[in-house]
C-alpha cells in the first residue's frame, strides 16, 4: 500500500508520503524513496507500478523548470506522463502461462509545489487525465488514498489552509503515522517536504523525528481538552 498526499496552508503546501513498497506476488515489502523534488519550489510523488515511476524520475528532473513556468502546470506535467504510461500500456502483457496476477502497469503521480503566485495540487491519474486540488485544500493517491482522504475529512476542522506550513507538516504526518498503525503496508520512514514561494524544504530525519514529536504533542493536548469537556 502507498500513500502520497498534500495539504495547502496559508503560505505554501506540504506534500508527504510513506515509503514502504509491497509487492504481493512476491511476497516482499521494503522501503523505498517516493517522494522527489520538482525543481526548486515543487515536489512529486507516485504510486502504482514502479517501472513506469522510474522512467518518470530523470524525465520529471530534467523538465521541472519548463513545468513549473508553464502557464498551465497540469498541461506540462500531463505532456510528459502520457508517452511514459502508452509506453508502458502498450508492452503490457496481461496473461503469462504458469504465472499468477504479476500486478498491472497503472501509475499515479501527484505533484505540489508553489510558483506563479500561489500554491498548487495536480493528480495525472492512470488514464492520464489532469485533477488539480488547490482549492480543495487536500489530496492523496495511492492504495491508501481512501482511508487517508477520510483522516484529512476528519482533520479538516483544524482549518489547515489558515495556517502556516509548519501546521502542514504535522497534519501530514499525523495522517501518515495513523495510517501506518493501522495498515501493515504503510510504513516509515516517512517523507515530507514543505513548500513556500521561496523554495522546497525536504526535511531531513531529525526534522521528521521533531515533527512527530509535535504530533504528540498535538494528541496529547487534544486529550486535555477532552478531559475538561464536562468540567
Amino acid at each position: 500500500m502507498t500513500v502520497v498526499l498534500a495539504i495547502v496552508c496559508n503560505d505554501g503546501v506540504v506534500i508527504g508520503s510513506d515509503s514502504q513498497i509491497t509487492e504481493s506476488d512476491r511476497g516482499l515489502s521494503f522501503p523505498a524513496q517516493k517522494l522527489h523534488p520538482l525543481g526548486p519550489c515543487a515536489a512529486w510523488g507516485g504510486s502504482g507500478a514502479r517501472g513506469v515511476l522510474n522512467d518518470l524520475r530523470p524525465i520529471l528532473e530534467d523538465s521541472a523548470t519548463a513545468i513549473l513556468e508553464s502557464p498551465d502546470i497540469g498541461d506540462e506535467l500531463q505532456e510528459r506522463v502520457l508517452p511514459i504510461l502508452k509506453k508502458h500500456y502498450g508492452n503490457y502483457i496481461p496473461d503469462v502461462p504458469g504465472e499468477g496476477s504479476g500486478g498491472g502497469v497503472s501509475a499515479y503521480l501527484l505533484a505540489a509545489g508553489y510558483s506563479q503566485g500561489g500554491p498548487w495540487i495536480v493528480e495525472i491519474n492512470p488514464n492520464g487525465l489532469i485533477g488539480r486540488y488547490e482549492d480543495v485544500g487536500f489530496h492523496a493517491i495511492g492504495s491508501g488514498a481512501p482511508m487517508a482522504q477520510q483522516a484529512g475529512a476528519l482533520l479538516s476542522h483544524f482549518r489547515m489552509t489558515e495556517r502556516p506550513v509548519e501546521y502542514g507538516v504535522v497534519g501530514v504526518l499525523r495522517v501518515l503515522e495513523a495510517l501506518s498503525q493501522t495498515s501493515p503496508s504503510v510504513g516509515g520512514p516517512f517523507s515530507v517536504a514543505a513548500i513556500r514561494e521561496e523554495g522546497a524544504h525536504h526535511l531531513d530525519e531529525k526534522e521528521i523525528a521533531k515533527a512527530l514529536k509535535d504530533v504528540q504533542r498535538w494528541r496529547d493536548l487534544e486529550q486535555e481538552s477532552l478531559d475538561r469537556l464536562f468540567d
